[in-house]
């Protein structure tokens, strides 16, 4: 209540003092913070070679990347698969085509590159079944897959993403004998929307986790693995901090996570060109119940209850943290932070080299002898 009534009591007169430009400067901030993204074009298609089965792109530090990725287009196709770099210049970026284009397809310029590589769980060639999960918001869309472990993953994709966000990882967990649970929650676009239709940045979205984890425990889980992508590893982090069923989650796997929300605003807003004051102020703005609802948000969001640096004592789970120190989103500075904290819970092997929730496309071997190695010693696999 100290830290609410301070935000209260410093963001009120600031807003007041800085002017109505300022103000809405800071408001437009904080309400972009909570409302859920839309895929953006980052990228455009410059060539595509139907024969040869290339295609070019606008080099980026994305699309110069080495390995397997997703390219959302429009046109005949609506996503591609895209594998190897075969040439780079300055300007452009030649790249093998997995997906084959057919002579006369139509695929528009403009298009968005993505670490998703999978977008149905077909694609796994698996079984797997749709379920659902009953949530505090509703019933929230779920995919199954089955495996030989009491010990269940549950997946939580990120922040303006879906759960095909998380299908890269299945056949790790599959390949351990171990069911997995790829999970909607609240305003992610699949699962209920909330009245404001914003993101809480998981000081409320944990509960639709927290509902899965129920699930799991009654269709026979004795143990939860939680895995949380970028946003979902704060989901993931407050889960196993709040969740009534925090004793059965045996580990926790973060991929690129947000660990405490400050320091991901502040960089996010430094490279979009903002200075302080308006980061903090934005933040501040969020964390006053009257300024937070002129924000979009549903209510006030402690962001001292969102970092996990600072609550590092209270978790209890094993923790192994994926994060490339390369990430250029979320920066992996509270990541580093956290194994510092906890040395005797987290594991973090050093990546480079990747960007934001990459590491799988840019380094499927290392990534998944990572996960393997660490579950396995753990005792998390159905062999075990």
């Amino acid at each position: 209540m100290k830290s609410l009534r301070h935000a209260v009591a410093f963001a009120v007169p600031a807003l007041l003092a800085a002017g109505a430009a300022a103000a809405f400067t800071v408001f437009a901030t904080a309400r972009r913070v909570v409302t859920p993204a839309v895929r953006r074009n980052d990228t455009q298609i410059l060539k595509v070679d139907t024969g040869a089965q290339t295609i070019e792109l606008s080099r980026t530090l994305d699309t110069e990347l080495p390995g397997r990725y997703g390219l959302f287009t429009s046109g005949t196709y609506g996503y591609v698969k895209l594998g190897a770099v075969l040439s780079a210049d300055a300007r452009k970026v030649r790249r093998k085509l997995l997906t084959q284009i057919e002579p006369g397809a139509q695929v528009d310029r403009d298009a968005a590159f993505s670490g998703w590589y999978h977008i149905t769980p077909s694609e796994l060639h698996l079984p797997w079944e749709s379920v659902l999960i009953g949530s505090p918001e509703g019933p929230c869309p779920a995919w199954y897959f089955p495996g030989a472990s009491s010990t269940w993953v549950i997946q939580v994709h990120g922040r303006g993403a879906t759960r095909s966000e998380c299908l890269r990882a299945v056949p790790v967990f599959h390949s351990l004998g171990l069911p997995s649970l790829v999970v909607s929650y609240r305003n992610d676009g699949e699962a209920p929307r909330t009245r404001s239709g914003r993101y809480a940045l998981g000081a409320s979205e944990w509960r639709d986790v927290d509902a899965a984890i129920a699930y799991a425990l009654r269709h026979g889980a004795e143990r939860i693995v939680l895995m949380g992508w970028s946003m979902g590893g704060a989901l993931a982090l407050q889960t196993a901090v709040a969740s009534e069923h925090r004793d059965r989650i045996a580990a926790i796997v973060l991929e690129s996570p947000v660990v405490d929300w400050r320091t991901v605003l502040r960089f996010q807003a430094r490279e979009a060109g903002l200075r302080e004051p308006i980061p903090g102020l934005a933040m501040s703005a969020l964390s006053s119940p009257f300024t937070a609802r002129l924000s979009g948000a549903e209510e006030a969001i402690s962001f001292d209850s969102l970092d996990m640096v600072a609550r590092a004592t209270e978790l209890e789970a094993p923790i192994l943290i994926l994060h490339s120190d390369d990430d250029g989103f979320v920066p992996a500075d509270a990541s580093h932070a956290l194994a510092e904290a906890r040395p005797d819970i987290v594991t973090m092997p050093h990546f480079s080299g990747a960007r934001h929730t990459k590491l799988w496309n840019y380094d499927q071997s290392g990534w998944t002898a990572a996960i393997t190695e660490w579950m396995s010693a753990r005792g998390l696999s159905a062999s075990a």
